[in-house]
């Protein structure tokens, strides 16, 4: 469709989701999950069988049920290790990118021993957990070994160190002073405590990487090699391209949308941004600005149902809900971390006089959903099987995976060949890989976490220096939140933040889908604030502006979302909890208003410029409407209201100005 845009406008930059060779060298230069090797022939066909065989198992045990846990487990994570010593080098530098060196041919087979020894040896293996033997330990020790050294491969340093941090203070915390010492831990007690339960590496974050996680990645997949890339980005510019600053807000909806099922913010910014950053930079915005709007817009994505990313997953098996029930409490906060990034997308083309694209150049949305509209059917058909189906998640993944397949035969633009099935089946594996090892590396993290009482401690910790003000103790669990996820995959981040930030808002009387969405939310933003922040810097690599500098802006373009969880916090209707539907509405407005405040204070436009005064009153009125009560809501709409009446005194001035300096 996007042929009709003139080349002068449009880059010749692929649009259907797929990278090409620049796109992924970029890629694997700021994301390390994405530094795969890069294999002949042979030895690519082997691995391409191998990812296969692994998508075709979690399949069949999402369609007919799994082995017991700790087998399943046990069997998946072995898998990911085989899977990651084949793809990854054992260093960025190796001269093994193109071949697979013998040792790591040696890692891979170890990799199999500890499922072989739990399925060969499961009832002694149980019986005996908290009193290994010989060979209870040595399996121990070898599985925690592979996993460091999978998630080095995999994420760099960031994940393993931490992790030996937590297993050192699981064997030496005992001289520690003052709250965080404890009772001390052998290694024969730590090792079994990661290897023959369900509390360590086989515990929650890979009981859900083996199931939702693995078979929604490979629903992305699916839908990937259907076309759905390409149709979210023509439905984008058909819908806004030719609004003023449309390339921007095009950026913005098509990098929600594609990043909702993706989950990687980075890969998302690569894939859509290729395409949408050259596009905003031809029509009048600055380099940093455009990679500003990309990467803000890539990271939402994460927080956007219905597939929020993976992180969501984790969510709702830790706190024992439906899937659903996340589904539903997150669509308002999303909704306003976009409404607030297109305000302010809005706000800027307004005040530098920026266009959109010709209408007449741009695909049209009747021809777009003649031709692709039917790539909606999936996800239509994953919303029924969420809330109205009575199935679980797993089954709704499946029967989603198989539905798209069958959609996409409808049209011949969409349809997939047996080789696209295929094909699809292997990426979805293989882009599971650093998501699953992920999960198993942060199991010894939660695990020392449990056995320690680390987590209630922190939760203890962080109270204190709240001094018990609900304010204080959100501020200091949204650093804390930050600080963790820098560098780190958004999955081990959330779950690293949940298990010690939320905690202590939850001990506050903050409902509990609030405490750790909150976290969630700040742990994603990791990935846009400096110095960390690997989104804004790839978009940087693509715009050619400062990598600094678009981080900055993308932390201005995203304020929003810094304060919408305190919104959340303050006012939990905003996530429907325990409200009725006009309570809900009321809220959602209110907070809607409250979203165009900030980003007209934070842009310093609206009819016209807005002064400082008028800049600081707008944002002060904003942070009224936090709190749902009824005098704050007031006054921040009579701020408003104030503000709007000088605004638009001063434009009409500025107008007859202008009309006698024309006669």
């Amino acid at each position: 469709m996007t042929n009709k845009i003139p080349l002068n406008v449009l880059t010749d930059i692929q649009t259907d989701g797929q990278l090409n060779e620049e796109q992924q060298a970029l890629l694997e230069s700021i994301d390390k999950e994405s530094a795969t090797r890069t294999l002949g022939s042979s030895m690519g066909k082997l691995l391409y069988i191998l990812a296969v065989l692994v998508s075709l198992y979690h399949l069949y045990t999402a369609a007919f049920g799994p082995p017991l846990t700790l087998k399943h487990r046990s069997l998946h994570v072995a898998m990911m290790l085989a899977l990651t010593f084949i793809m990854y080098p054992f260093s960025g530098k190796s001269k093994s990118k193109k071949t697979i060196a013998w040792y790591d041919w040696g890692l891979a087979a170890l990799s199999l021993t500890a499922p072989i020894y739990i399925w060969t040896q499961f009832t002694g293996v149980v019986e005996r957990a908290g009193n290994p033997n010989q060979m209870d330990l040595i399996m121990a020790t070898l599985l925690v070994i592979l996993v460091l050294e999978a998630a080095r491969r995999c994420g760099g340093w960031a994940l393993p160190v931490l992790s030996l941090i937590f297993i050192s203070y699981g064997l030496w915390g005992r001289n520690l002073p003052g709250m965080f010492t404890h009772r001390g831990y052998t290694w024969e007690v730590l090792s079994n405590h990661f290897f023959a339960n369900t509390e360590g590496i086989y515990g929650t974050s890979v009981s859900v990487a083996s199931s939702y996680i693995f078979l929604f990645i490979l629903f992305g997949s699916v839908m990937q090699k259907s076309g759905m890339g390409k149709f979210f980005n023509d439905i984008s510019l058909a819908l806004a391209g030719h609004t003023k600053g449309g390339p921007a807000k095009v950026s913005v909806i098509a990098s929600g949308l594609l990043g909702s099922i993706n989950g990687s913010a980075v890969a998302n910014v690569v894939t859509t941004g290729a395409f949408t950053i050259p596009l905003m930079k031809k029509t009048g915005y600055s380099a940093e600005f455009a990679g500003a709007v990309e990467s803000s817009a890539s990271v939402g994505g994460q927080l956007l149902p219905p597939v929020m990313g993976a992180a969501a997953f984790i969510m709702a098996e830790m706190l024992g809900v439906k899937y659903s029930e996340i589904i539903v409490c997150a669509t308002v906060p999303a909704l306003l971390y976009y409404i607030g990034i297109l305000v302010q997308v809005q706000l800027r083309a307004s005040k530098n006089g920026l266009v959109g694209l010709p209408k007449d150049r741009l695909p049209e949305v009747k021809e777009i959903m003649k031709e692709r509209g039917h790539l909606l059917i999936p996800i239509v058909f994953l919303l029924y099987m969420l809330f109205f189906s009575g199935t679980t998640v797993i089954y709704s993944a499946f029967f989603t995976i198989i539905v798209t397949i069958l959609v996409s035969m409808l049209r011949k633009s969409t349809r997939m060949s047996a080789k696209d099935i295929i094909d699809s089946l292997a990426e979805g594996a293989k882009a599971t890989v650093s998501v699953a090892i992920a999960c198993a590396c942060v199991g010894m993290i939660i695990g020392v976490s449990s056995k320690t009482g680390f987590g209630l401690n922190m939760a203890n910790a962080i109270i204190a220096l709240g001094g018990k003000s609900l304010f204080a103790t959100l501020v200091f669990s949204m650093v804390t939140c930050m600080i963790l996820g820098m560098g780190l995959p958004s999955i081990p981040a959330y779950i690293i933040t949940a298990a010690i930030a939320a905690p202590a808002l939850a001990q506050l009387g903050i409902p509990e889908i609030a405490a750790h969405m909150f976290s969630f939310y700040f742990a994603m933003f990791a990935n846009i604030t400096p110095p960390v922040a690997l989104a804004a810097f790839a978009a940087s690599g693509i715009s050619g502006g400062n990598a600094v500098k678009t981080g900055l802006q993308s932390v201005k373009l995203s304020i929003a979302g810094f304060i919408v969880p305190y919104m959340f916090v303050y006012s939990p209707e905003l996530l429907l909890i325990d409200t009725t539907f006009a309570e809900g509405l009321w809220v959602a407005i209110a907070a809607c208003i409250g979203v165009f405040m900030i980003g007209a204070a934070a842009e310093g436009y609206f009819l016209t410029k807005i002064n400082p005064i008028l800049r600081i009153a707008l944002f002060i009125g904003a942070l009224l409407l936090i709190n749902s009560s009824l005098v704050t809501d007031m006054i921040g709409f009579i701020i408003l209201i104030g503000v709007l009446m000088v605004q638009k005194v001063v434009s009409q001035r500025m107008a007859m100005a202008g009309d006698l300096l024309e006669s």
